[in-house]
């Protein structure tokens, strides 16, 4: 049976979940008022139903299996939508929100049926990258949270479950706290940002794409991650306002890749690199899940 999705929002997030979606064989929907954002993203998949509004969707979308709302991090924004979003979708479906950091609280107050949202917090490129990180409202029930996880995981994704809800889930708590001593360390003159670039990709990246924090810490022995956290704990950063560095780049309008310049200048030659990262990254992915899967057919059989 095919599956129907509908995406609010044709951004860099949108647009990824589309390809996504639709490789993965669900029928995409994509609403957002940019008729050009529209245009671009359906002469790259023909096969999109697109519209400026979601009023200008067919009656059958409103039976959709999961909706999914990726617009900017502006909470006016989304609890407006999500708030539309009710109100056209039948009461059975399942609304996700990609937000990277608000809560489920902030996101269902003007909603009717708070039931049925969660968090998918899907990481850039969504097309490439498994991991979701889900947050089920306050309200939703364990039963529809296990419809979204399988639904996420019928897709390919690999759906993990937190807990409780803290700010910034738990990928963007990592992320900005080596983030802030990364910046840290480049204020302070240690290193430039393609050294340290180069430091994490080939010594913790490496590492930690096979395994994880926690992993890599038994390999390595927790009597000796002891013995360094006890020194060096105390010099590291424990800022509590973003780098003046990075404030400084915003402020220039240096935002990276999308501006053509941040903590790189983004010509032709610093492109095709990210694009060959990104295939590289792709593969490597494809290669270990299908690794995993043939070592859970084979341990099955034994």
């Amino acid at each position: 049976m095919r599956r129907y999705v509908v995406l609010l929002g044709a951004g860099v997030m949108g647009q990824g979940l589309a390809r996504h979606f639709h490789r993965a064989g669900f029928q995409v929907a994509v609403v957002d008022p940019n008729a050009e954002a529209l245009e671009k993203l359906q002469k790259s998949l023909p096969e999109l139903t697109i519209a400026q509004d979601l009023a200008a969707l067919s009656a059958n979308w409103a039976s959709a299996d999961l909706v999914i709302e990726a617009v900017p991090e502006i909470l006016s924004l989304k609890t407006e939508l999500l708030a539309r979003a009710e109100a056209f979708f039948s009461a059975q479906v399942l609304i996700a929100s990609n937000t990277s950091g608000l809560t489920t609280a902030d996101l269902c107050r003007n909603m009717r049926h708070p039931e049925r949202l969660a968090i998918a917090h899907f990481f850039n490129p969504a097309d490439v990258i498994p991991v979701v990180e889900l947050v089920a409202s306050a309200q939703m029930p364990r039963e529809r949270l296990e419809q979204l996880t399988e639904l996420l995981r019928g897709s390919g994704k690999e759906p993990a479950v937190l807990h409780r809800e803290v700010p910034g889930f738990v990928a963007n708590r990592i992320q900005h706290a080596m983030m802030r001593e990364c910046l840290h360390l480049l204020d302070q003159g240690v290193a430039d940002a393609e050294t340290i670039d180069s430091i994490v990709r080939w010594s913790l990246g490496v590492r930690l794409a096979f395994t994880g924090p926690f992993g890599q810490r038994d390999l390595n022995g927790l009597d000796t991650h002891l013995n360094i956290a006890g020194y060096l704990y105390p010099d590291l950063s424990a800022a509590q306002t973003p780098s003046a560095t990075l404030q400084a780049k915003v402020a220039e309008g240096a935002l990276g890749r999308k501006s053509g310049a941040g903590f790189y200048a983004w010509d032709q030659a610093t492109q095709a690199r990210a694009q060959a990262a990104e295939a590289a990254l792709d593969a490597l992915i494809l290669q270990e899940s299908q690794g995993a899967s043939s070592a859970a057919q084979q341990g099955g059989q034994n």
